[in-house]
């Protein structure tokens, strides 16, 4: 079996916790775009708490987050190589969300190791690079949402939505 068959498999064992689907879910939330001011993908990933507060620390460049959760949101998307992504903008919901993201990014890791455990270090490469590219794609095909989100009020027992430039009005 070819390392793009095993891919296949490990994107079909996961189903709807492929880091993607959660993705897309993450899309039908009210979101902004996020753009990685970095190089692609860099295999040196880590969050630092400073005086400062938090950094998501990617290759020799330092973002600074509001909070862990976070950090640990875009470090996923850090990890995949994404330029741009979708961040949630209701706080409450990115840990959960970083959590789910997580548990998808490391099953699918344990699920490509479980794979390439008799054959070669260089098969295990591979079916991690596939695996990564994939993701990458699909998330940049999916797209990153508006540069900030809409803010539109619904006038109460109306039904009728009110767009922030015709408040004024």
């Amino acid at each position: 079996m070819r390392a793009e068959d095993y891919a296949q498999l490990i994107h079909d064992q996961l189903g709807d916790a492929w880091l993607t689907q959660i993705y897309r879910r993450i899309l039908k939330l009210r979101t902004r775009s996020y753009h990685f001011e970095i190089a692609r993908k860099s295999n040196q990933i880590s969050i630092q708490h400073t005086l400062l507060g938090v950094e998501l620390k990617v290759g020799s460049k330092r973002l600074a987050c509001p909070d862990l959760a976070h950090a640990r949101y875009l470090a996923i998307f850090a990890r995949i190589g994404s330029e741009n992504v979708a961040m949630p903008y209701d706080i409450t919901k990115v840990s959960l969300l970083a959590d789910e993201l997580e548990s998808s990014w490391y099953r699918m890791l344990l699920l490509a190791d479980e794979a390439a455990k008799s054959k070669p270090k260089s098969f295990k490469s591979r079916l991690r690079g596939i695996l990564v590219n994939r993701l990458r794609e699909e998330v940049a095909a999916a797209g990153a949402g508006a540069k900030m989100p809409s803010f539109e009020k619904h006038n109460k027992g109306k039904g009728k939505v009110v767009k922030p430039s015709q408040q004024n009005k």
